[in-house]
């Protein structure tokens, strides 16, 4: 079956991964700068100060992903560089690489979609309360609609938030990740307050005269770990994955078992679930769960997987068929409500490194590439509408806690000399592309 008219292959990467550059031309300090650089809170002690340098060698990158042959580029806009301590006007300067990237993703005949925030809240946010606090939505919208003021002309793909649940239970509920606080279920309102932010800022963006905005969400299917654990299993689906979808598609929050929900005010589920052209479907890994400790903060406990099933460089379970139900989960929960699909990220880590004739043979991610395209492509066939696959990532990057060792890239990048290699999977990724076309 062919794809969709208008289907879209591409690649994606996030600011604070890639770019380096953190102290030039104005940029200020994000959330990851200060978490990067508090000793033991990365791998090693790695930060992104300098990543791939993707600001400098942005043409570089570009001319990879015209030789994949990619439809469009899904990159974050780094929000500190835009408005280095969150508030005021644009700082032109940081604008200005955003505008020489858009024009030569162009040039190439590649599509931009931005993504407005990938994790990298400005500092000065974070320290009058960060997403804990309700202003730093109405502060988004006003940032929104600076980079679309600017960028608009050329940009015809916007994502507001980039996985609001991993800023929730990561950042906030867990502390490992930035900002690194450890509120657990006390959290909740950085879960809104995100999505309040989305919704502000669709409104910004529609008025811009963007017309494709959408929002991209984590999803982890919820896997009961025994016949005791359906309940644990479905709390876990609630808070992880229906909370940042329900209220933009329905309106209203999932059952979250009695939380509070006080810092919701009247009319927030309103401008929330304004309407949006796509839903973004991040996927890497199912979850199984199992029914907590009687002193358990949480209403589910993460347990492994099972053993037999192949897993990642980071020990994620490899299961293809589980991306093929929830695109279907996403279909039958959602209906007619469900907006047109786009798989914003799926790859894989594995430790893969250039052999002694230099080629890096990424057979694994290969496979997993393979295996998940092929499950979407069944999705297709049943007829849920999905309009675009992007792989992540483009380039080995830094990841996040785990610094520099995991490696997801179709090209590895040797960190040292900033050498680009495209692996195996990157021929593969083009040769893909390219059949689908013939």
């Amino acid at each position: 079956m062919p794809l969709p008219d208008g289907f879209q292959w591409g690649v994606a990467t996030a600011a604070y991964q890639i770019e380096g550059a953190v102290a030039e031309d104005g940029r200020g300090p994000s959330t990851w700068d200060v978490f990067a650089h508090t000793p033991g809170r990365v791998r090693d002690g790695q930060t992104g100060d300098v990543a791939c340098d993707h600001y400098h060698r942005w043409p570089e990158d570009v001319a990879l992903m015209a030789g994949l042959g990619v439809d469009a580029y899904r990159f974050s806009v780094a929000w500190p560089r835009v408005q280095p301590t969150g508030t005021g006007p644009a700082n032109a300067a940081g604008l200005d690489f955003y505008d020489r990237l858009v024009d030569g993703l162009l040039e190439r005949g590649i599509s931009p979609a931005a993504t407005l925030y990938h994790w990298d809240l400005p500092q000065p946010l974070e320290d009058a309360g960060g997403w804990m606090n309700r202003d730093t939505a109405h502060r988004f919208a006003e940032y929104a609609g600076l980079v679309a003021e600017r960028l608009g002309d050329r940009v015809d793909t916007w994502i507001t938030l980039n996985e609001p649940v991993v800023v929730m239970a990561y950042g906030y509920a867990f502390g490992i990740y930035a900002p690194g606080r450890a509120l657990m279920l006390d959290a909740l309102p950085t879960a809104h307050h995100q999505l309040l932010g989305h919704g502000l800022a669709v409104a910004a963006l529609r008025g811009h005269g963007a017309d494709r905005i959408g929002i991209t969400n984590h999803y982890s299917p919820a896997i009961p770990a025994d016949d005791d654990s359906a309940e644990a299993a479905g709390a876990f689906d609630a808070l992880m994955n229906r909370l940042f979808t329900d209220p933009v598609l329905t309106g209203a929050y999932p059952d979250l078992g009695g939380l509070p929900t006080d810092f919701v005010q009247t009319g927030d589920l309103d401008v929330i679930a304004a309407p949006v052209d796509f839903l973004g479907v991040n996927y890497y890994q199912p979850t199984w769960l199992a029914k907590p400790a009687a002193d358990s903060p949480l209403p589910f406990d993460m347990v492994d997987a099972p053993g037999d099933l192949p897993v990642t460089g980071m020990g994620w379970p490899i299961v293809p068929e589980q991306f093929l139900g929830l695109l279907r989960g996403l279909r039958d929960r959602y209906g007619t409500a469900l907006p047109p699909i786009v798989v914003t990220e799926n790859g894989a880590s594995f430790a893969d490194e250039p052999g002694p004739d230099g080629t890096v043979d990424d057979a694994d991610r290969i496979a997993f590439l393979d295996g998940h395209i092929r499950a979407m492509r069944t999705a297709i066939e049943e007829g849920i509408d999905v309009r675009g696959y992007f792989a992540w990532s483009l380039l080995d990057n830094f990841e996040w806690a785990e610094g520099y060792e995991p490696r997801f890239g179709l090209v590895h990048v040797d960190y040292p000399t900033q050498r680009r290699t495209p692996k195996r999977s990157y021929a593969w990724y083009r040769d893909l592309i390219a059949a689908s076309r013939a």
